[in-house]
């Protein structure tokens, strides 16, 4: 990874992993499935999920520095989101008036993120198809990449979408599946915090106080992890009486949470 796409996702990271943070605990239900069984998808349709995989795989691709976001369950991410409370528009607004907003008035459709996404998706497999005469995932890494630009560059209807819009929002949630804690399907292994130096969900560092000069070299710890690689059952409950690695200080957890428009 050259320092300019390290640099991209660092700061990427840390505005998605700030927003995730900062929305009301416990709206998405956690995700605990297995890392290692195959990718299923309860949202997604088999062509709209080839799509998904392949996009996000260029948006953040894997490359020597680590995995992207195929690798880190991105695509798993955005299902199991939609597929819950933030897919059915649990916290927008949707009684209208609907008009084009400007820049700074945010998202103003009238779709839910799953009816964006299903609307989008559709019009994409028409489109590519009449554009390229093949499947997106079919297309060579450039003329995806070329095909991922037209949709953020213009404005082109994808029945009823704006092509901009949903590449925004598609974007958006393959950082938040790239940075988010592996607690809700997404940054599989901690790749990410792992590659940025983030340290996850430590609750405090009062065993560290008094120690200065030092490198903190602990591994990255989830909400649902104890810090000694073990899962917890119910990591929005975090034990008080849980120790930090190291020490006898408590363990709590720190706030994992929706995705707000």
């Amino acid at each position: 990874m050259d320092d300019s796409r390290r640099s991209f996702l660092r700061n990427a990271g840390l505005t998605a992993f700030a927003t995730a943070q900062a929305a009301v605990p416990g709206a998405r239900a956690a995700q605990e499935a297995k890392q290692d069984l195959p990718a299923t998808y309860i949202f997604f349709n088999e062509q709209e999920a080839a799509f998904i995989d392949a996009a996000t795989a260029r948006l953040i691709p894997a490359d020597d520095a680590g995995p992207g976001a195929r690798e880190a369950g991105v695509p798993q991410y955005i299902d199991r989101q939609l597929a819950g409370a933030w897919g059915a528009g649990e916290r927008l607004y949707r009684s209208g008036p609907w008009h084009a907003g400007e820049p700074t008035q945010g998202y103003q459709l009238p779709h839910t993120p799953a009816e964006l996404f299903r609307k989008a998706l559709r019009g994409i497999a028409q489109d590519v198809r009449k554009q390229r005469g093949a499947d997106f995932e079919a297309l060579s890494e450039a003329d995806q990449d070329a095909y991922l630009t037209s949709l953020q560059d213009e404005k082109r209807d994808l029945d009823g979408v704006p092509s901009d819009v949903f590449f925004a929002t598609l974007l958006e949630a393959t950082l938040e599946g790239f940075f988010s804690d592996p607690v809700y399907g997404g940054n599989r292994d901690m790749v990410s915090w792992k590659m940025i130096g983030f340290p996850g969900a430590y609750a405090n560092y009062y065993h560290l106080v008094d120690r200065h000069g030092m490198a903190f070299d602990q591994p990255p710890v989830g909400l649902a992890d104890d810090g000694r690689g073990r899962m917890r059952l119910h990591p929005m409950r975090m034990a008080a009486d849980t120790p930090a690695p190291g020490t006898r200080a408590s363990h709590a957890g720190a706030h994992g949470g929706e995705k707000g428009e």
